[in-house]
């Protein structure tokens, strides 16, 4: 898929994005219908009905490439995917049906299993982030898309990471201590790859944990922002993995590299 067909297929995206971000909140407020998994996590009507606003605009834009959502089993069973999109409709569904504002709408775009495209809206921050190649990863701030991966007042003797929980497991404290990180701040969802895709923070650690479409939206967003991202040894994250489960991760911005 040529750059400029990329770009056009994102772009197209945002408005769906914005919209299906809408009606999560109009749901909310009315009052969710909540239910329990069979993996014991929770699930409503808002994160099924974004799924299908979002599913059914990405099947028109690129009706040949498979779409792997959190929410449906539909394509789950190939192997040896290669290109496909990764979809998490609601990250952060505790917050979201809790009537907190971390949750966020997530679509990657996984290209020969590496991600080259991404979209996460937070719609109670209304914080709306894309990217669609290296260099090409922004937020729109204002009805203007501003260049993410850009700090003028890093401090390396004040590195500042985002954390899944306030209880710091041994082995991400090692790698704490190694980046030499000062302080952390505790944050759930994908909106912990965007604030370090904008230098908003430095970093982030996680022991192998969730899915790959928990993770691929904000992978593409913080590569294309100019940051990093690789398991405890170093190794580049692919997707289409059994189960789609993901290794370790380490989440570095710009600044660290």
């Amino acid at each position: 898929m040529d750059k400029i067909h990329l770009k056009r297929i994102i772009e197209n995206l945002i408005d769906t994005f914005l919209e299906a971000g809408k009606i999560s909140l109009e749901l909310r407020n009315k009052g969710l219908i909540k239910k329990i998994k069979s993996d014991n996590t929770p699930v409503s009507n808002g994160d099924l009905e974004v799924n299908k606003i979002i599913t059914e605009k990405i099947r028109r834009l690129t009706p040949n490439i498979p779409i792997i959502s959190e929410e449906t089993s539909e394509n789950k069973s190939i192997n040896d995917l290669n290109d496909f999109w990764l979809i998490d409709p609601i990250d952060g569904t505790y917050d979201y049906i809790n009537n907190l504002d971390e949750f966020t709408i997530n679509a990657g775009l996984i290209i020969n299993k590496r991600p080259e495209a991404g979209l996460i809206y937070a719609p109670a921050k209304n914080r709306m982030f894309y990217s669609h190649g290296e260099g090409f990863a922004f937020e729109i701030i204002n009805q203007q898309s501003v260049k993410l991966g850009h700090s003028n007042n890093f401090d390396k003797s004040k590195i500042k990471f985002v954390s899944y929980s306030n209880n710091i497991k041994p082995e991400i404290e090692k790698i704490h201590r190694l980046l030499n990180v000062k302080n952390y701040v505790r944050m759930k969802s994908s909106l912990k790859f965007c604030v370090v895709a904008s230098c908003e923070y430095d970093g982030y650690v996680a022991e192998p944990r969730a899915c790959e479409w928990d993770i691929a939206a904000g992978h593409a967003i913080l590569k294309h922002a100019g940051g990093k991202i690789t398991d405890f040894d170093g190794n580049e994250i692919l997707y289409g993995k059994k189960n789609f489960k993901n290794p370790s991760l380490i989440l570095k911005s710009k600044n660290i590299l």
